[in-house]
């Protein structure tokens, strides 16, 4: 099926994101155990998406979230507007003076170096945004505003036993006035595991992917959060043959008819500092692939998927076709990992040219 994409003269925003979003801590150089000093920034695996189609390519975007009215809650707010993120639909929730009602989420995460891989650590039980419970969002109000595209993904659904049946109403509503469902399957082991772990993370997303139009994951997202193997791979993912995608890409096809895109991006961490980087992207009977980086200097890898999404979503939305869609995806990728934080730093001119194959020649 090919993508029909409302018009921008009827709607309000281009895309709406449905998530999480957390105040990240930083410890720089060292190490979350270690460090006296933490740099904030904000993030999360939905949000980004959404932040990085309006800093980067300069789309007008909403987030669909809920924050803590306290001042951790307004340092978040802070942040998002900085981002330029619509905020209108975000819920504010009274704060009970320590938290035993709902909290904000903090994240945690050092980059790592060569052999010290990245590692996050996320503070995120009871908050806001993991309450929202079916009916809280007035979505057809949300949706009747006109909405291009709605994105949501495997983060927020794994939150609480709620949230999941929230992406779904979100989905159901996105579908009844028009607007693209995308979902990024984004498996955290660390929120499923203690509720379930694979099998209820794939039985949740394989209920929730009935309803999506453009499917997303990494690498490996596709076997452990939707059950599709890849053959030749292996377990490490330390060899990515981008001709092994094709077979399970099709079987998830044939398994979700209503499926228009599947796109998937390729890493080999060769070491936390040194990445193989590619993607793949299955549209309308073809498979379109990214030239594949080398030996791609990495920054921080913390977000590099949520900017592949963005650009991913930001070539097929103007209507560029799936090949240069699935390479300003890959690039945007590319460089949002070579600055520090989970959101992009990236301009949609220096995204061409990386696409384009432009040295990192000094620009004076």
């Amino acid at each position: 099926m090919s993508l029909a994409i409302r018009p921008k003269a009827s709607c309000r925003f281009d895309l709406v994101a449905l998530g999480e979003v957390m105040l990240r801590l930083d410890p720089g150089d060292v190490r979350i155990s270690t460090t006296r000093q933490f740099r904030v920034w904000e993030g999360g695996g939905e949000y980004n998406v959404a932040r990085g189609l309006k800093r980067c390519f300069g789309l007008d975007t909403a987030i669909v979230t809920a924050l803590v009215d306290n001042p951790v809650g307004r340092l978040v707010q802070d942040l998002i507007y900085q981002g330029g993120v619509d905020q209108s639909y975000v819920r504010w929730v009274a704060d009970d003076g320590v938290g035993r009602r709902a909290r904000n989420g903090l994240n945690f995460v050092e980059r790592g170096f060569g052999v010290r891989a990245a590692v996050g650590c996320s503070d995120r039980g009871h908050t806001a945004v993991s309450q929202l419970v079916p009916g809280t969002i007035d979505w057809d109000r949300l949706f009747g505003d006109g909405v291009r595209w709605f994105h949501t993904g495997g983060i927020f659904a794994a939150l609480s036993e709620s949230t999941a049946a929230v992406a779904e109403e979100a989905m159901a509503a996105a579908r009844r006035h028009g607007a693209v469902v995308s979902y990024d399957l984004n498996y955290r082991e660390s929120l499923w595991k203690g509720i379930g772990g694979k099998e209820r993370a794939r039985a949740i997303n394989r209920g929730l992917a009935r309803r999506v139009d453009v499917m997303l994951g990494n690498e490996e997202d596709f076997t452990t959060a939707l059950g599709f193997a890849i053959e030749g791979v292996g377990d490490e993912y330390t060899r990515l043959d981008a001709a092994a995608y094709r077979p399970m890409i099709e079987a998830v096809m044939r398994e979700y008819p209503d499926l228009s895109v599947v796109a998937t991006s390729l890493r080999v961490a060769r070491s936390a500092s040194i990445n193989d980087w590619g993607a793949l992207c299955y549209c309308d009977g073809r498979l379109e692939q990214a030239r594949t980086r080398t030996d791609l200097a990495i920054y921080d890898r913390i977000g590099g998927g949520d900017s592949f999404a963005s650009g991913l979503i930001y070539g097929l939305v103007t209507g560029r076709g799936a090949a240069w869609a699935v390479e300003c995806g890959a690039a945007h990728g590319a460089l949002a990992m070579t600055t520090p934080g989970d959101t992009t730093m990236a301009t949609l001119a220096e995204v061409e040219k990386v696409m384009a194959g432009a040295a990192a020649r000094v620009e004076r």
